[in-house]
């Protein structure tokens, strides 16, 4: 963002990655996961018997190593060895993912760039598997910032962390909408946690009717029927 002539904005709209603005992104996130902890421990983990849908990167290893019998101390001790390791490898072994994106995400981005909008990350993802995720998606250039697994315990956390950011840089006034779109119930309990608004978006692996049942304040089938006076409103 822009500092010199830089207004706060009216708005501060925050997106999740997988399931909402890109999808179908293929196993390699996965393999980078079980990979890392087999170079760093040696232990052979896997994340079939675990639905990482709308959980925290390090979460999900956490529960890949103790399901194969690591010791909380080893956990501790080389989460940081690993999360470094998944990132290299994930970087390395990411394809393109400009198809992947998911459909009215790209459009939805661009508007909010025109208008001065800032868009920021609220993700699961590790932060260097974050950012190449949207690198190789062609939408890094609309993003000014993001809070990734490794930076709070849990999603509301992390969007907690997000928004005092913006109010940090001065991106937006303390009066400033707020709105985290995300396609799991996960996003759903984050937006209400910090008292903003939550928009759900059904391009993910959650259903249209398991999402309603968590009461976003708006359902969309996916963000093509978002427009940005909406979440200016």
């Amino acid at each position: 963002m822009p500092k010199a002539d830089w207004q706060p904005a009216p708005a501060l709209v925050l997106f999740d990655i997988d399931g909402t603005l890109i999808r179908r992104a293929g196993a390699h996130h996965r393999e980078a996961l079980v990979e890392a902890v087999r170079r760093v421990t040696g232990i052979d983990a896997t994340t079939g018997h675990i639905p990482v849908q709308g959980m925290l990167d390090r979460d999900i290893l956490r529960i890949m190593m103790q399901d194969a019998g690591a010791s909380a101390a080893l956990i501790r001790r080389s989460m940081p060895d690993i999360c470094a390791a998944a990132e290299r490898i994930y970087a390395r072994r990411c394809p393109d993912l400009r198809r992947r994106v998911c459909p009215g995400a790209r459009g939805l981005l661009w508007r909010l760039f025109r208008r001065h909008i800032p868009a920021a990350l609220v993700t699961g993802n590790l932060t260097r598997i974050g950012w190449t995720k949207m690198e190789r998606a062609g939408l890094r250039r609309y993003l000014c910032f993001g809070a990734f697994a490794e930076m709070a315990p849990d999603r509301a956390g992390l969007t907690r962390m997000a928004i005092r950011e913006a109010r940090r840089q001065g991106w937006i006034g303390p009066k400033a909408k707020v709105t985290l779109i995300g396609d799991h119930p996960n996003d759903v309990k984050a937006a209400f946690a910090n008292g903003i608004r939550s928009m759900a978006v059904a391009t993910g692996l959650t259903g249209k009717q398991e999402l309603a049942e968590h009461g976003p304040d708006l359902l969309l089938d996916d963000l093509r029927s978002l427009t940005v006076d909406m979440l200016l409103a």
